[in-house]
């Protein structure tokens, strides 16, 4: 089911990227010579106004074959409705419509999980007592808008800045909104020793069951197991994965022991946990907010154009770190990853979830690879749009056209090395999921 699902998914996106060019192609008189979904032979194909439209044996990529686009004869390729009788400024209309149109989809639909799902404001929704945060006067409740200058929307962006950006001993300038009045205030982290019991479990409003148990740390080492529910620590009564939590932040594990009361099969077991010492750290000491909640029509649409934003921000960053050698091939992820990691959402989701929940999932997983392939395909590679974009801007500049042989000579080596990057991806995504 998660290869359907994954194919239905990949699909969606490519067509929409390929609709972009084939709509700016005949927009700007450019005769379409094929429009396909897939690569490969043809298994079915049908011409409809002067296109054929068909459908490619391997179900991965697509294409918009326009008149003249990939020939190297100079002469020919000023024939009326040829991809290069166009003006330079045509052409680049055309190929920027591929990932223009990616980024249209992730909007759609942004739109459409916003509106079911909400979206997920940047509250502070903790702040440790004694902490730098409490010293700096942040409270619970205070939305944050700003970190260091960078203007935030969502609590993602709250998480995804402090990702990159880490916490180091620099003090961090924190613009804040409370009752409707913004304040700016200054947070000197401070060093804390992070401990840790080994555990996952349930954040959300449902009872706290644990979810995995970590080898090797304390939990195990207590006797309990994945399953059990946590309903007490330290004499404290707790009714939800969200108290956890909270507990947790309120209270932050140090080298004291831990009771904890937990529920397996309707029987109370309690248990004496000594946390373990893991790393040490720099800490604000507040928890932001990473959940949704309801939307009106003003914020569906805002918080739509935010969702694509933080995706294609986020997709900039990631290869960022890639280029860079932070990111290693093991955080590369090709076809397989996806599918692996869409076929995984689908599970989890539907085990909690209902089928609204599911079909949302999905859209949300979507709204992320057509902002990450419209991001990807701007990249200044030969064979990609952003590749043959930089050669029309070149052409732009220097108000002649290239050398068409050597344009295509620089694609076709620009599209084989990507075959052999694909090959190498997929090689790792293999060998990944067996050492798994």
């Amino acid at each position: 089911m998660k290869i359907v699902i994954a194919l239905l998914i990949f699909s969606l996106i490519i067509i929409f990227h390929e609709l972009g060019h084939l709509l700016l192609a005949k927009k700007n008189g450019i005769k379409v010579v094929e429009f396909s979904v897939g690569l490969g032979p043809t298994i079915i194909g049908k011409e409809f106004g002067g296109t054929k439209y068909s459908l490619k044996l391997l179900p991965f990529g697509g294409a918009c074959q326009m008149l003249g686009e990939d020939d190297l004869d100079d002469e020919k390729t000023i024939t009326e409705g040829t991809f290069y009788s166009k003006s330079v400024w045509q052409r680049m209309a055309v190929i920027l419509a591929g990932p223009f149109f990616n980024f249209i989809l992730a909007f759609v639909l942004a739109l459409f999980v916003t509106g079911f799902a909400g979206f997920d404001p940047a509250e502070i929704t903790a702040v440790t007592k004694n902490s730098a945060a409490d010293a700096a006067g942040l409270k619970k409740g205070d939305m944050i808008k700003e970190i260091n200058g960078k203007h935030v929307s969502i609590g993602r962006e709250v998480d995804s800045y402090f990702f990159y950006e880490g916490i180091s001993s620099e003090a961090v300038s924190i613009t804040y909104e409370r009752d409707g009045e913004k304040y700016e205030t200054v947070v000197n982290p401070v060093m804390f020793k992070k401990y840790l019991l080994g555990f996952t479990y349930n954040s959300t409003d449902a009872p706290a069951a644990i979810e995995r148990i970590e080898p090797g740390y304390p939990m195990e080492e207590a006797g309990i197991k994945a399953g059990d529910i946590i309903v007490q620590v330290n004499g404290q009564t707790i009714s939800s994965g969200k108290e956890l939590n909270q507990y947790f932040t309120n209270n932050p594990l140090t080298e004291e022991k831990v009771t904890m009361v937990v529920d397996r099969n309707r029987q109370l077991i309690t248990a004496e946990i000594t946390p373990k010492f893991a790393s040490e750290n720099y800490s604000l000491g507040f928890d932001y907010n990473l959940y949704r909640v309801k939307a009106n029509a003003f914020e569906v649409v805002k918080y739509s154009f935010v969702e694509v934003k933080y995706w294609i921000v986020t997709t900039v960053k990631n290869l960022g770190l890639l280029i860079s050698g932070q990111l290693s091939k093991d955080d590369v992820g090709g076809a397989v990853a996806i599918v692996d990691m869409i076929g995984d959402s689908y599970e989890e989701t539907k085990a909690v979830g209902s089928a609204l929940d599911v079909v949302l999932q999905m859209m949300y997983i979507s709204i992320l690879l057509s902002a990450n392939l419209g991001v990807m395909n701007l990249l200044p590679i030969p064979a990609l749009d952003g590749g043959k974009f930089l050669f029309l801007v070149v052409e732009a500049i220097a108000r002649k056209p290239l050398n068409r042989k050597v344009e295509g000579i620089v694609n076709l080596a620009g599209f084989i090395l990507l075959m052999l990057l694909m090959v190498f991806v997929f090689f790792n995504d293999i060998s990944r999921l067996i050492g798994r």
